[in-house]
Parts: C-alpha cells; sequence; structure tokens
C-alpha cells in the first residue's frame, strides 16, 4: 500500500513538476476504485447535487448532504488526499459559520481540506479556516455557486480587466494561505500566467494544460451524465450503453422466467 497522501505531497508535487490526477466521487464504490488506480486528489464536489440528483445547478446541495457524501468517499479512500466542497451558504455569511462549517467536513465527514469559491472576497474566511489547521483550496474563475451573477456558466477572464482579477485573486488566496487553487473556465494563457505567478498547485478544469493538475467530474469521463457536455470534457469511457444493457438483460429474463436459475436458488 502507498503512503496516504498529504498536503504537502501535493504542494511538492508542484515543485518537482509532477502533474496532479484529481476526480470527483461522491460514494464509496467510485472512491475505492479510483483509489486502488492510483488518483492523487478526491473532491467530493458540491457537484453532486447535479450529477447524482438532479438539479440543474450546485446551489442547493446542503452541509448535511455533503458530510454524508464526503463519509462515504473517505471510507473508500486509502491513498489519495480527500477535498470536501463547502456548498454555498455554508462560508459566505460568517467567519464563524465557515469555520464550524469546515470543521463539519474534517470531523464528521473525515475530509482531509475543504474547498471553497472566491479570491479576494473570500481571503478572510480562507484565513481564519486555515488559522484553525483546516487546509483550504481555493477556487476561482467560473465559480458555479455564482452563477447568477455570471449568467450562466461563461468563460471568465476574456476581458483584460477580469484577467487582472483573477490574477489579484489567485494571489489573494494564496497569501491567505490556500494550499492549492481551482482555476475553471479561463483561457488557457492566463491560467499559465497565473501558474507561473504563485507557488501553490493550480488544478484546470477548462484551463489549458500549463496548470499543475487536472480535475473532472468522475460522471462526465466515463459518458453517466447526459444532461450536458462541456468542451473541456474528455470521455475516456461509455460505461453507460453497458449498465442500459445489463439492466435490459435483467428485465428480459425476469419477464422470460428465466431469473433466477437452479444455480441462484436455495
Amino acid at each position: 500500500m502507498n503512503k496516504p497522501k498529504t498536503v504537502i505531497d501535493i504542494q511538492r508535487m508542484k515543485a518537482e513538476g509532477e502533474k496532479i490526477a484529481v476526480l470527483t466521487a461522491y460514494d464509496y464504490p467510485f472512491a475505492r476504485l479510483m483509489d486502488q488506480v492510483g488518483i492523487d486528489v478526491i473532491l467530493v464536489g458540491d457537484s453532486v447535487v447535479s450529477v447524482v440528483s438532479g438539479y440543474e445547478t450546485t446551489l442547493p446541495v446542503t452541509m448535511d448532504e455533503m458530510v454524508y457524501h464526503t463519509r462515504a468517499v473517505v471510507r473508500g479512500t486509502r491513498n489519495a488526499l480527500v477535498v470536501a466542497d463547502m456548498p454555498f451558504l455554508s462560508y459566505q455569511v460568517d467567519p464563524v459559520e465557515a469555520r464550524r462549517n469546515a470543521g463539519r467536513l474534517v470531523k464528521e465527514g473525515g475530509a482531509q481540506a475543504v474547498k471553497l469559491e472566491g479570491g479576494e472576497n473570500v481571503a478572510e474566511t480562507i484565513r481564519a479556516i486555515v488559522a484553525m489547521d483546516v487546509p483550504v483550496v481555493a477556487h476561482i474563475g467560473l465559480t458555479p455557486q455564482s452563477i447568477h451573477r455570471m449568467g450562466g456558466y461563461r468563460v471568465q477572464g476574456k476581458q483584460e480587466e477580469q484577467a487582472r482579477q483573477l490574477l489579484a485573486d489567485a494571489r489573494a488566496v494564496e497569501e491567505a494561505g490556500a494550499f492549492a487553487l481551482v482555476l475553471e473556465g479561463i483561457p488557457a494563457a492566463l491560467a499559465r500566467e497565473i501558474t507561473a505567478a504563485v507557488s501553490i498547485p493550480t488544478i484546470g478544469i477548462g484551463a489549458g494544460i500549463d496548470c499543475d493538475g487536472q480535475v473532472l467530474v468522475i460522471h462526465d469521463i466515463l459518458g453517466l451524465c447526459e444532461k450536458y457536455s462541456p468542451k473541456f470534457v474528455k470521455r475516456y469511457a461509455d460505461v453507460s450503453g453497458t449498465i442500459s444493457g445489463g439492466i435490459s438483460d435483467y428485465i428480459r429474463e425476469v419477464k422470460g422466467g428465466q431469473f433466477p436459475g437452479e444455480e441462484h436458488s436455495f
């Protein structure tokens, strides 16, 4: 068994030029499988409410739901670093409440770190959480919890003013103590500039090849989410057909009286 990864290991990977592979997981079976094949970081994303529960945005997910899914993922993990998303309204209202909710994801959920969205506007919140020894991953660019302000899932940082702000955001969250930074939905050239400007690892999603690592949603890369297909997603397998085929065979055999057979009976 490999030694479990820590936040120090993830930061060392940037320094040594080793790319960081990150995927989302929301349950024990997927966490166990990806942990066994060597994923570096598992993100228990608030995207669970979209890809598992069927909502259109990430906004409805609750703290209790995030704790539940984090517990399930941690039970399936031995080697990867587990990071849990802080859901909408769990950290925006008050730094004390943010600290309490971050603590819940660690104490009740078993996460080794938490992730929250925002730049300069959440720097003090990041600082407060880090001060209680909970590692924080920041997230800037296309931040799904800000969908209403952004007017949808739009690439950020195309205009010079936006790009300058994102660079300032990256520096602010690094200074506040975040140990890594997700860059989502920004031009590749800007992601390259930010990655060079900060000492903490950058994890890209729709941000080009020059980030220190990449993250995608597990359901997207396996063809299990048919609601949308962003440009930045690469489908590495299409298991939906295999699953549908297996279910269809089961239905056919039950209807036809072929299952259960003698070998399945006591």
